[in-house]
């Protein structure tokens, strides 16, 4: 049977309903306390480490992100550990609250395909993180400029964006995940604990057990040929990607994000920082990765939404 009138109809109700939802929901305020907290004791200490460099340093201003002094890890240590866990706690129970509560054949009674009830689902998870990580990142520059008392320039402002923006990227693909275990389990409860264990695997476990692997299936009288092998069975962790991206943006000396080969030497000067352009190129395969991860596992969860029985 054809479909009548475009599949997208209704998308910006939803948005605009999940929106307002996730803004005023105490599960947001707690998770938004959460990272102000660990951010501003994050961003203390980096200050304290960051007074005893020189003010000549032209990178100053990035400092305040990479910076840690022991026992606080950096800014975006701390970034990597709870935007996954934003992501989850707002897209854990997106659909299965919908059957749980008995609305979801009612919302598609309405003139309003499921292609647009779970666009508009994921957009507006999104926008709220995206909302949420722009109000961060300026609480950042804020206090960096009140405390440091030095004006970021050109190039730390587009550097920090870039890594805003990609940080956003980098929370689609838990919200995604998060979403794809709520359309396959109606339980709140197994959905949420599923997901929060894909992201302790592939963050924690995944990454010790890539070089254990590359050596089981490669040449071991290959030892460099091992360890690309175990950093490329490492990138299928998203937070190793992210990782990588952080380094080559906020750390413009990084001149690659692999085995250091001769000819990349060959002319650089040890320490001297890269152009934006050039550390753009290093970090894009990781950007495509990131994307493609977030595309590849939201149509996953489209394909099976649509499989499924909403009268169930």
């Amino acid at each position: 049977m054809r479909r009548e009138g475009s599949p997208w109809l209704g998308t910006k109700v939803i948005i605009y309903k999940e929106l307002c939802d996730h803004m005023s929901s105490a599960r947001m305020r707690v998770l938004e306390i959460l990272v102000v907290l660990t951010a501003l004791a994050s961003l203390y200490a980096a200050i304290q480490q960051i007074k005893n460099v020189t003010a000549e340093d032209p990178f100053l201003f990035l400092r305040l992100f990479t910076t840690s002094q022991d026992p606080m890890p950096s800014f975006v240590s701390f970034l990597g550990f709870l935007v996954p866990l934003m992501a989850i706690g707002l897209g854990f129970d997106a659909v299965n609250s919908e059957y749980n509560r008995r609305t979801m054949s009612r919302i598609l009674a309405q003139p309003i395909y499921r292609d647009a009830l779970l666009f508009g689902k994921f957009i507006a998870g999104l926008l709220t993180l995206s909302i949420s990580l722009l109000a961060l990142w300026l609480l950042v520059i804020g206090l960096g400029l009140l405390m440091l008392g030095v004006p970021p320039g050109g190039e730390e402002i587009a550097r920090s964006l870039l890594f805003f923006v990609v940080t956003i990227f980098y929370a689609g693909v838990w919200l995604a995940l998060a979403m794809l275990c709520s359309i396959i389990f109606r339980s709140a409860a197994t959905a949420a604990l599923v997901t929060l264990g894909l992201w302790l695997f592939t963050t924690v476990i995944w990454p010790a057990l890539a070089p254990a692997i590359a050596q089981a299936f490669l040449p071991p009288d290959d030892p460099a040929t091992v360890v690309i092998g175990a950093q490329m069975l490492a990138r299928l962790s998203p937070s190793t990607l992210f990782g990588e991206i952080v380094l080559a943006l906020l750390n413009p000396a990084t001149r690659t994000l692999g085995p250091i080969y001769l000819s990349q030497l060959q002319g650089a000067v040890m320490g001297a920082p890269l152009p934006l352009s050039e550390s753009m190129l290093i970090a894009w395969p990781q950007i495509v990765g990131l994307i493609a991860s977030t595309i590849l596992i939201f149509v996953i969860g489209y394909v099976v939404f649509q499989r499924q029985e909403v009268r169930a």
